[in-house]
């Protein structure tokens, strides 16, 4: 483990202890933001969280202070200033989009007019498209396309909970919302405006019955909104959930379209 994780922790549970330790929340933060630590890492038996490195996010906005910052004629006034450093890094970001100084963007990203939050790792050859926004400590794949107005959540509290994970080459289409610490399995398409939570049904229906997940997208599994139908006192409403229609196919590559990606399903979304 980490030699600073002890100290952040401690530091956590007693808050009196966090000026002894600032160089050190901040020596994280510095890791984070260059690509050295994450949040979360991919293991032989899933995704490890690391606690003690939200903890240290955690504890770096109680020792930064709000300031004005001026980029071009663009000003902000926060705790967190943007990255720097891109055109070293070989990271593309059209403006105003903004990264936050301790999220990490691997060579070859690009980042259109959107937002990526501290704690998030972004990896090369992903498209973050136009008004699509990162959320604190996500994890995104390599290959991937967020769609124009995707919104991946951000999961800081508790330190434990695990963040969005979104796997190499995933396709997630306009619009879709994934929060709560889902994770979407390499190579997955979302058509346009699903929405996941950790509650959200997930319905495969490709089989004779419908099989029921929660929390997670298999790997290369075909999705689109869907409703389904629940009695209340008042009457009969649908409900959102999310449904499986299928595979991704051998011939709809990393860099097909989302049509191209349906088209085998005769879906139109």
């Amino acid at each position: 483990m980490d030699p600073r994780a002890a100290r952040i922790e401690a530091a956590y549970a007693d808050r009196s202890l966090l000026a002894d330790t600032a160089d050190v929340v901040r020596s994280v933060i510095a890791d984070l933001d260059r690509g050295a630590l994450r949040v979360a890492s991919p293991t032989d038996d899933g995704w490890a969280v690391h606690q003690w490195v939200k903890q240290a996010i955690l504890l770096f906005f109680g020792i930064s202070q709000m300031q004005v910052m001026e980029v071009g004629g663009l000003e902000f006034h926060d705790k967190i200033p943007p990255k720097t450093g891109l055109a070293e890094a070989g990271v593309r970001v059209v403006p105003p989009g903004v990264a936050r100084y301790g999220s990490f963007l691997e060579a070859g990203v690009v980042l259109m007019p959107g937002y990526v939050n501290i704690g998030a790792w972004v990896g090369r050859g992903t498209m973050v498209d136009t008004w699509a926004t990162v959320g604190s400590c996500a994890q995104i794949g390599r290959d991937v396309h967020l769609s124009g107005g995707v919104g991946i959540g951000g999961v800081l509290e508790p330190p434990a909970a695990a963040p969005v994970i979104i796997e190499d080459g995933a396709f997630i289409g306009s619009r879709c919302v994934v929060v709560e610490g889902v994770r979407v399995g390499a190579e997955a398409v979302l058509g346009a405006n699903v929405v996941l939570t950790a509650s959200t049904p997930i319905i495969d229906v490709t089989g004779p019955t419908e099989r029921i997940l929660k929390g997670a997208i298999p790997p290369r599994s075909v999705v689109v909104p869907g409703v389904r139908p629940k009695a209340f006192p008042a009457g009969t409403y649908h409900l959102p959930c999310a449904l499986i229609i299928g595979q991704r196919t051998e011939s709809t590559d990393r860099k097909t379209s989302l049509n191209a990606a349906l088209r085998d399903f005769d879906v139109a979304v």
